[in-house]
């Protein structure tokens, strides 16, 4: 028996706020700085979905360690003045969120002090405030699952009875690997086929997460 949904685990980037753009013009701007050419595409696989210890690693194999500090300062920064400029909640989220009724809670790979930021920013950390978790608090990152299981946990919900929205392919193999149901959104910057897989259901629309939640069964695909 498949359990009902009792606990909905939001990603923040993609998900909820509309930064993933954001992250990968960045990214690729960075390249440009360095000297490591990188595609949307490259930058997207690379990078997208992934703590930020991860990503400094990835640069530091590349580039070194030196290089990789300072890849990561200047990424706040610029990352920092583009939410500034104009960051907007993924499109259909908030009519989303005011029709889900089940309890929520936000489960990141960026840190506590960048979701203030973008949630602050665009309206929605009050929605989220005490229930939301970052991967700074559990030893590994997505595709690991330990921060949906931390999330969980501190949200008093077993595993099988949550389900998870993220955007990225680490995300979606993270909910698989911690033994949850995943709605991969496919709106934003990774491709459909990137987040297809077990217990796994696409969609590309955000106003069609309430009733894909209400139907309260994710069927493997």
């Amino acid at each position: 028996m498949i359990k009902p949904i009792e606990l909905v685990i939001f990603d923040c980037d993609g998900v909820l706020v509309d930064s993933e753009v954001i992250a990968v013009r960045v990214l690729v701007r960075l390249g440009e700085e360095y000297g490591w050419p990188l595609t949307e595409a490259e930058a997207i696989e690379l990078f997208v979905g992934r703590s930020e210890a991860a990503n400094r690693a990835t640069v530091a194999e590349r580039l070194g360690a030196e290089t990789a500090v300072l890849w990561s300062k200047r990424f706040v920064e610029l990352h920092a003045e583009a939410v500034d400029a104009g960051l907007t909640p993924v499109a259909g989220l908030p009519e989303a969120l005011a029709a889900i009724t089940l309890p929520t809670c936000v489960a990141s790979s960026g840190t506590h002090e960048k979701m203030r930021h973008t949630l602050g920013r665009t309206g929605l950390h009050d929605h989220f405030a005490g229930r939301i978790f970052s991967a700074t608090e559990v030893a590994r990152g997505k595709p690991a699952p330990d921060l949906f299981l931390h999330a969980a946990r501190s949200m008093g919900v077993d595993p099988a009875a949550c389900v998870v929205v993220e955007d990225s392919r680490p995300g979606v193999e993270a909910a698989r690997a911690a033994g949850m149901r995943a709605l991969g959104y496919a709106g934003g910057v990774t491709a459909a086929e990137r987040l297809a897989g077990p217990d796994t259901v696409v969609f590309d629309d955000m106003r069609k997460l309430p009733g894909l939640i209400a139907a309260g069964a994710v069927h493997p695909g």
